[in-house]
């Protein structure tokens, strides 16, 4: 179903020469060049990057060059490009427990008294646990959009030599509870960041809401077999608020780590506040839009 068209009619008159899965795609190949960007971002703060601190660095830009050469070999290979693709969403997700295990080692104190080793203090510190897991959402959500459904909307994709694998929902519905996963996990990021702070800002307080707000919504579209138009504009809402709190945020970042003569000082927009985080609830924003996209592949038959 055209959940878009559902919002706006008009949209069926509008002819995009890309499906919902492919746009999908070179969103999330986009999508794995700035967390290698945002995570060496993340790295500098220490002064030294290790040689383990490196893996996700190198493998972000690597995979998304990979991603658009698969792309490209799909145009007449799909079953080719899309076992290629498979691999290197597989190895985003390896990554990203990797890294979440690292992290998690860092908030930890085994030699401490019992009780102590795990604390609400440490964990806000330490190196955000969520961070690397995005690697992971990437890699799920390009698994989810390398196989075909056909027809749309009915949970069959076409798998390797003519087998079909049969899911228990439609992969609409499997975008939706991602999308509330990514939600999720970037406003719990946002409130351990956040509380290093206390929260003596009330703007820290908008994208915690809004946060909470796109998850919800996700979920509730996720769980509805036939959203009604307006559950379906609510998402788009949330979703939009979304992609607007990621921006302000940038922007309250940057006006933050900027001197109080408007100078910019290198070493604020690296260890103060991060200017690329707040754009993780414009990244998941727009994932979630183009979730209401047409599913129908060109030149495939659907409703």
């Amino acid at each position: 179903m055209y959940h878009l068209a559902t919002i706006l009619p008009i949209a069926r008159r509008v002819r995009i020469p890309f499906s919902r899965d492919q746009v999908m795609l070179l969103m999330i190949a986009t999508n794995e060049f700035l967390l290698g960007l945002e995570t060496y971002l993340a790295h500098m703060i220490s002064g030294t990057i290790v040689p383990k601190e490196w893996i996700p660095i190198v493998f972000g830009p690597t995979a998304g060059i990979l991603l658009v050469i698969t792309g490209l070999i799909a145009l007449r290979w799909r079953t080719l490009a899309t076992v290629l693709a498979n691999l290197v969403f597989l190895a985003s997700i390896g990554v990203g427990l990797l890294g979440a295990y690292f992290h998690l080692i860092r908030a930890i104190l085994p030699s401490a008294p019992a009780g102590a080793q795990v604390s609400v203090p440490l964990l806000i510190w330490a190196p955000p646990l969520l961070g690397p897991l995005t690697f992971c959402l990437v890699g799920l959500l390009g698994i989810s959009a390398a196989w075909v459904e056909n027809p749309p909307d009915s949970g069959s994709l076409d798998f390797l030599r003519g087998m079909r694998l049969s899911l228990p929902f439609s992969k609409t519905r499997a975008y939706f509870f991602l999308v509330s996963m990514g939600s999720l996990a970037t406003v719990i990021s946002s409130v351990l960041d956040h509380a290093r702070t206390n929260f003596t800002n009330p703007w820290l307080w908008l994208p915690t809401g809004i946060g909470v707000f796109g998850t919800v919504v996700a979920v509730v579209l996720g769980a509805l077999d036939e959203p009604t138009r307006k559950d379906l504009v609510t998402y788009a809402v949330a979703m939009v608020l979304m992609v607007l709190v990621g921006v302000l945020g940038m922007v309250l970042h940057i006006l933050r780590d900027l001197t109080s003569q408007d100078n910019i000082v290198y070493e604020r927009f690296l260890r103060d506040a991060p200017i690329l985080a707040p754009m993780l609830f414009s990244d998941i924003g727009t994932l979630g839009l183009i979730v209401l996209l047409d599913p129908v592949e060109k030149g495939r038959s659907g409703c």
